[in-house]
């Protein structure tokens, strides 16, 4: 059986895509960078430290396997949370536009007695925004609770001028790699 350790609707949407049976663990974990740590070292250690919250929750059932995942967005090597009002919203959408940011995916897979892990980055270019468009983006609401402000999938898609890399990925889960990843482990993909 396949957890997966997030709440994302968007992850447990990719996850379906893949055909994939599982089911909702709740694993939070403190999303704080370290002191020096690089953005791909941090969103990999937050997908790991998640999993294995995961993994004690299920009691030791031998064939469970926790898949987790975190996001980042990185520009000029800053990690861009996600906004807690409009007016970081705005700040970040600001530092995005007409530039070209970085955003990383790291997969984690853990079962009682291995791991595998995959890390993605992916380049996404914005256009240049002006401030009457962010105002409005961020009167959506769309926004909030997205890493970098913005989700790809969504009304900020009208922003994004190219992206070179896993348009999943940047979503929240690479379904490329998560598909190799569930392979190895002896999942099945399109089984329901």
């Amino acid at each position: 059986m396949i957890y997966l350790a997030s709440q994302s609707p968007r992850r447990q949407e990719l996850l379906t895509q893949l055909g994939v049976r599982f089911e909702i663990l709740d694993a939070p974990v403190h999303e704080q960078a370290q002191p020096g740590e690089h953005p791909e070292q941090y969103v990999k250690r937050v997908a790991r430290e998640k999993a294995g919250a995961g993994l004690p929750q299920l009691g030791g059932h031998s064939q469970a396997v926790v898949l987790s995942a975190d996001t980042d967005v990185v520009i000029d090597g800053q990690v861009l949370g996600k906004p807690a009002d409009a007016a970081q919203a705005a700040a970040l959408l600001r530092q995005l536009s007409g530039r070209t940011h970085q955003v990383h995916t790291a997969v984690w897979l853990v079962s009682a007695g291995r791991e595998q892990s995959a890390l993605v980055s992916t380049e996404v270019r914005f256009s240049a925004l002006s401030e009457a468009e962010i105002a409005d983006y961020i009167a959506t609401g769309e926004p909030f609770g997205k890493a970098g402000a913005y989700a790809v999938q969504g009304r900020a898609a009208a922003f994004i001028a190219g992206i070179t890399g896993s348009y999943s990925g940047v979503m929240g889960l690479p379904l490329h790699e998560t598909a190799v990843l569930l392979r190895n482990f002896g999942v099945p993909l399109w089984s329901v």
